[in-house]
């Protein structure tokens, strides 16, 4: 980490590292006692090794069921499962499940445990030594952004649910299993908690390369975390198995543009990310720099602010160097209120994370939390205006200069509040008026 961070461009993405193992659903059905129809009627679905893809759909369509075959938590009725060209439905079931990571809502942790024991879990199932089982549980802490000294002896009541879930993705790759499954992972905690959940699983994806399937009943999130989204309707039916960009742009069916909504294309804009934009450059201040020598350097950037950093590099305050120059030193003040996103964040995030905090930008942080720039809210707006116009040009073809007088019959909406009636002055009354001397500006 350098003091200063220079402008960049979305970089290219490097060649992605795989450790997942390739998923094949051959013919699979599940049938329920009691049931006249199958809530999975017949699914053939190839999921490559290294994605991530999301299953979405209205209740009862199989999702969840779909999902827990792979682990054979639901024995399927028919059909073959493929684990990295193994058929696992030929295994021993408790041994597939400890070579498959699974994460539920609220973590699922066990509540007289501490959070390296609860992590520990399946690597003491599979015989590990205590210090290579506390080596990983380092490591994975720190992947998933809790501090190892201060989490590993902490029983799950005394942390949030967000800290909670993260533990539970920890816990799910304990052991290096190629596959994830997640159903419904992020649905019990707020909304701010969610994002930052969400940009936490993207990172670690990029670490680990995992093949990571996930039940979740917001599209939004699909589109977000999925390479690709698979919705389903009742029986399982699949209806479109794609990438979050082509079920947007290109409903499959009916079912599909019915499901996304009305408002698909300008949905777009769930699944442009930080990366996929410039970010500026910023200066950043070490705690207990002298303030004079950082104010130098900022001026010296064209900077009239500056990023206080961690050891870690991670951002704990952006004082003006106004503010600066009233203390000797650097102060180790943190701004809870910091509006921070990741590289993977949207651009609807990267507007939440600004109008939450009341600022016109927002630092933008690598997969560790290193802070490595700063995005404004006119680069954001700006995105959002071109694909804005990109979208109304394609969906209005008419226009005030081409359109043809009388050839829509439509009546006026009515767009009203509650309240005392606005009274409009006709045009030739205020022209009367005007006349008189008497007429108001607009």
């Amino acid at each position: 980490m350098t003091d200063d961070v220079t402008s960049r461009p979305a970089p290219a993405a490097p060649d992605r590292n795989v450790t997942g193992a390739a998923i094949t659903l051959d013919a699979v059905v599940k049938r329920f006692k009691g049931q006249d129809k199958p809530a999975v009627a017949r699914l053939d679905l190839e999921i490559e090794a290294g994605d991530v893809v999301a299953f979405v759909g209205p209740s009862g369509c199989g999702k969840t069921t779909t999902l827990k075959m792979i682990n054979r938590l639901i024995e399927p009725t028919e059909g073959r499962i493929f684990i990295g060209g193994r058929d696992v439905t030929r295994e021993n079931p408790n041994t597939l499940r400890q070579s498959i990571g699974y994460v539920i809502q609220s973590g699922g942790l066990f509540p007289h445990w501490s959070v390296a024991k609860n992590v520990g879990a399946i690597p003491r199932v599979l015989g590990w030594d205590k210090k290579r089982i506390a080596a990983r549980t380092e490591y994975l802490l720190d992947l998933v952004g809790l501090d190892p000294d201060v989490f590993s002896d902490r029983l799950p009541k005394d942390m949030s649910g967000g800290q909670q879930q993260r533990i539970g993705v920890a816990r799910a790759l304990a052991a290096d299993p190629p596959v994830l499954l997640m159903d419904e992972p992020f649905g019990a905690v707020d909304p701010i908690t969610r994002v930052r959940l969400q940009d936490s699983l993207i990172a670690i994806q990029h670490e680990l390369g995992k093949t990571i399937v996930f039940v979740t009943h917001d599209f939004e999130e699909a589109t977000k975390l999925g390479d690709k989204v698979l919705i389903l309707s009742e029986g399982g039916h699949v209806e479109q198995y794609a990438s979050p960009e082509e079920i947007l742009t290109d409903p499959a069916t009916p079912f599909v543009e019915e499901f996304v909504g009305s408002g698909a294309k300008l949905a777009y804009l769930t699944v442009t990310r930080v990366r996929d934009v410039e970010y500026d450059e910023i200066v950043t201040a070490r705690i207990g720099e002298a303030s004079q020598g950082v104010i130098n350097r900022a001026r010296a950037a064209g900077q009239t602010w500056v990023v206080v950093v961690d050891e870690s590099g991670r951002p704990r305050s952006w004082p003006s160097l106004s503010q600066l120059a009233s203390k000797p030193a650097v102060s180790d003040y943190l701004d809870r209120r910091l509006p921070v996103i990741a590289q993977s964040s949207t651009l609807n995030d990267a507007l939440d994370a600004m109008l939450a905090a009341s600022q016109g930008a927002a630092l933008v942080t690598d997969g560790r939390g290193a802070v490595i720039g700063s995005l404004g809210i006119g680069t954001v707006t700006q995105t959002i205006q071109t694909k804005l116009a990109d979208v109304r040009a394609e969906e209005y073809g008419t226009s005030y200069e081409n359109y043809v007088e009388g050839s829509d019959t439509s009546p006026t909406p009515v767009v009203a509040a509650d309240g005392e009636p606005h009274v409009v002055v006709e045009a030739e009354s205020q022209v009367a008026s005007d006349d008189n001397g008497s007429g108001t500006q607009p």
